[in-house]
């Protein structure tokens, strides 16, 4: 088994311009000028769970300037989410918000 994190990059969504001010214009000029169709935002999840070459615990995101739309690829998550110590607290938290916990048995190869 095998997980992977992935982000659309912009993508033109109904996410953005609702804010009811000039944020919402702003926001319209953006997704005409800078963002990738929804659909194109889609396809990192699609690659990170298709793609049979993609190794375990890769980070998928789209491969133009800044990560904003293009193809997906394997992509560099930024330091702060590298951070053991915080993905410790995140992880603990979570536990006692929700009262669920897993215990991680080893992995063996086989």
């Amino acid at each position: 088994m095998r997980s992977y994190a992935a982000h659309p990059g912009y993508a033109a969504t109904e996410l953005q311009g609702h804010t009811e001010s000039f944020q919402d214009r702003v926001m319209a000029l953006g997704n005409r000028i800078l963002a990738q169709s929804a659909d194109g935002g889609a396809l990192p999840s699609l690659y990170a769970a298709t793609a049979p070459d993609v190794p375990g615990g890769s980070y998928i995101g789209p491969d133009g300037l800044g990560e904003m739309r293009g193809h997906p690829k394997i992509a560099k998550p930024a330091k702060a989410a590298l951070d053991t110590s915080v993905a410790t607290r995140l992880w603990d938290l979570s536990e006692d918000l929700t009262g669920v916990t897993y215990r991680f048995e080893p992995v063996v190869a086989g």
